[in-house]
């Protein structure tokens, strides 16, 4: 685990927020929201974001607005000066990564390349 102060990744105040408030509803007072990508989907990549308990081995974490967050190092050059933030729409609702990275990405916005 490596801490850094360069914000990689931001969370809008809307979405730290919503975090602190399902680790409240949870009781996950120590927890931290997990930001990556994974592969797979249409356009190579997803957005991989989830409460954990505790950073990986090889994470960086960083702390933005009281939450910890927590990357592992195959997303960082991909996430790099990403913003997190929460949705809360009729249609639609949850966290939305504003990635300035992203090339393509598909008609679902589930998927990026």
């Amino acid at each position: 685990m490596q801490e850094t102060k360069e914000l990689i990744v931001n969370l809008t105040g809307k979405a730290a927020e919503k975090v602190k408030k399902l680790l409240e509803k949870e009781n996950k007072p120590d927890y931290g929201l997990r930001v990556g990508i994974v592969a797979g989907g249409c356009s190579s990549y997803m957005y991989e974001i989830g409460l954990e308990k505790e950073p990986k081995e090889n994470d960086v974490v960083i702390e933005d607005k009281g939450v910890k967050v927590f990357i592992n190092p195959e997303s960082i050059s991909f996430m790099k000066g990403s913003t997190v933030d929460y949705l809360d729409s009729l249609t639609n609702a949850g966290f939305k990564v504003n990635n300035p990275n992203v090339k393509t990405s598909c008609g679902c916005g589930h998927s990026v390349g």
